[in-house]
């Protein structure tokens, strides 16, 4: 019987999370925007890879794993892209190649929802929290949006100081399957 009972655990674990919903890359939007000295330069990121365990009435069960490889930000400005992925004092995309994110919590909140964890970017990790908002679309289809902001110092982005504003926004829109 004891033996049945460690057979069973992994199965009953398995209730435990919120169903697994499967990211639609192609879709997705990683929009960023940062106050430059001629304006607001506004760029975006592809290839989203996540792991998104999501149902708003099991938020415990709920979490949110992604990754987007960092060579593919864009600018619009080809000679304004190399500078952002190759040089030192920016993405460093050589070096340090994958942004990601790890949930450590979903809470409710009376706008959405706020997916609180870990946001590496080059070297350095640091707690964030990113409010969002769930839409659902029916057949087992949403959209998860949410918008934040980083201070471009806290992760060694550019020179302190100069010409490039502090705090970058960070809009999200990611189109998601059950």
């Amino acid at each position: 019987m004891r033996k049945m009972g460690i057979l069973l655990l992994p199965l009953l674990a398995g209730m435990l999370w919120a169903p697994e919903w499967k990211a639609d890359a192609e879709k997705a939007k990683i929009d960023f925007s940062v106050k430059g000295l001629l304006g607001t330069v506004h760029g975006h990121l592809t290839g989203l890879k996540a792991t998104i365990r999501w149902d708003e009435h099991d938020l415990a069960g709920s979490s949110v794993n992604a990754s987007v490889d960092a060579s593919t930000v864009s600018t619009g400005i080809g000679s304004r892209n190399r500078h952002v992925r190759e040089e030192e004092q920016f993405l460093n995309a050589g070096k340090y190649p994958t942004i990601s994110f790890a949930s450590k919590k979903i809470v409710k909140t009376a706008g959405g929802f706020t997916a609180e964890g870990e946001l590496k970017l080059k070297d350095v990790t640091k707690t964030v929290q990113i409010p969002f908002t769930f839409q659902p679309g029916g057949d087992n289809s949403g959209i998860f949006k949410g918008s934040f902001n980083i201070k471009r110092e806290d992760y060694n982005i550019g020179k302190p100081g100069g010409s490039i504003g502090d705090e970058i926004r960070i809009d999200l829109e990611v189109p998601a399957t059950k």
